[in-house]
């Protein structure tokens, strides 16, 4: 697929990876249709988007989609009628297990949508797949499996893992040109711009569970160059470089220290079951040398990551001085404060504080087939 005058359509524009995306994509000189839910905080990410990216050689146009909408996803590939789709939008944990209607709705009914209204085309387009190493399900450190490969057997224990297995096997089937991204912890440059929510799903996490970030602008490389890669119809797994592995304690210190704060995170959780492979988390190092050798995305190290986002003047001033104040608040509301054994349960309390994180059968039985 060569590059110019391309058109891409990307979903799921106003988040993290999809803002660097559309940034990144207008900055090769393509032709980017953004879409999203139409929402006023979407209007607002939007607008200072196309601000911040006006003098990139590319252009953008935005249109606003709800990917349930099965009419609405079919007009909208039909006016645009994309060289290429980046499917970005997603329902994500601990999100998706408070609203696992809606959720399947996005993350599997949206897709199949797409995947549809894109092989009506006369010239279909090439389709990029976000996808999670959450397919693989939880991964045990002690059990000696070694570094998540693409093909490391997919076995999803929960629903976001499922939703996304079932997903790319829509894409595969789809006779499409596609490339499938499965991405490890994407972060952001500063992490005060993070979801806090997202830090109550790490506190109930294994402390010593193995843990693969990545920058999310180094991910919006990678969307990037599967536009255009000769290497298709190939599932890579998306982390950073060897600086970016790391068990979760460790890396929550590191965040903490970060944003000034690093006396206050830290020894609140509990470690793994090593003789339970079933209660971890789905993360875990990978193996990336074969994705970066193709899609040449990583671009930044973990410590170039930190610094980046680093907190300083004033407000690390203050954010320092207030370190046993926060210290004393998370130990208070750490989920594991005065209940029973020695050992992290992350699927028990995920279920207690979100709802059932249990794949949907439908996941599991499109998995089978």
């Amino acid at each position: 697929m060569t590059q110019s005058g391309l058109r891409v359509l990307v979903t799921g524009a106003c988040g993290l990876v999809g803002k660097a995306t559309v940034a990144q994509l207008r900055a090769r000189g393509f032709h980017v249709t953004a879409t999203d839910l139409d929402t006023p905080a979407g209007r607002k990410t939007i607008s200072r988007l196309a601000t911040q990216t006006r003098d990139l050689p590319g252009t953008l146009a935005v249109e606003w989609v709800d990917l349930t909408d099965d009419a609405a996803v079919g007009a909208l590939v039909a006016r645009v009628k994309p060289d290429a789709i980046v499917h970005l939008a997603a329902v994500i944990p601990p999100f998706c297990y408070e609203n696992r209607t809606p959720a399947r709705a996005v993350n599997v009914g949206g897709t199949r949508s797409l995947v549809a209204a894109a092989a009506s085309l006369d010239t279909p387009p090439r389709f990029v797949q976000t996808s999670s190493i959450a397919v693989y399900g939880p991964r045990n450190p002690y059990a000696g499996k070694g570094l998540l490969r693409p093909d490391t057997p997919v076995n999803p224990r929960d629903l976001y893992g499922g939703h996304k297995a079932e997903a790319d096997a829509i894409v595969r089937e789809s006779g499409l040109e596609w490339v499938i991204l499965r991405l490890g912890g994407v972060l952001p440059d500063s992490l005060l711009t993070a979801n806090p929510r997202l830090a109550e799903l790490d506190a109930v996490l294994p402390e010593d569970g193995h843990v693969q970030t990545v920058a999310a602008t180094d991910v919006a490389t990678a969307f990037t160059n599967a536009v255009t890669t000769t290497q298709i119809r190939r599932e890579y797994l998306i982390g950073g470089d060897d600086t970016h592995r790391h068990m979760q304690g460790p890396l929550v210190k590191a965040a903490g220290e970060s944003l000034g704060i690093g006396g206050a995170v830290g020894s609140h959780g509990r470690p793994g079951n090593p003789d339970d492979d079933t209660a971890w988390f789905a993360t875990d190092w990978m193996d990336s040398s074969e994705s970066q050798r193709v899609l040449r995305f990583q671009n930044t190290t973990f410590g170039e990551l930190m610094a980046r986002g680093r907190l300083g003047g004033p407000m690390r001033l203050a954010m320092t001085a207030a370190t046993p104040l926060i210290r004393e608040v998370l130990r208070r509301r750490s989920p594991y404060r005065g209940k029973p054994g020695r050992y992290a349960d992350p699927w028990a309390l995920i279920s207690a504080t979100w709802g059932d994180p249990d794949p949907d059968p439908e996941s599991l039985a499109a998995i089978k087939d």
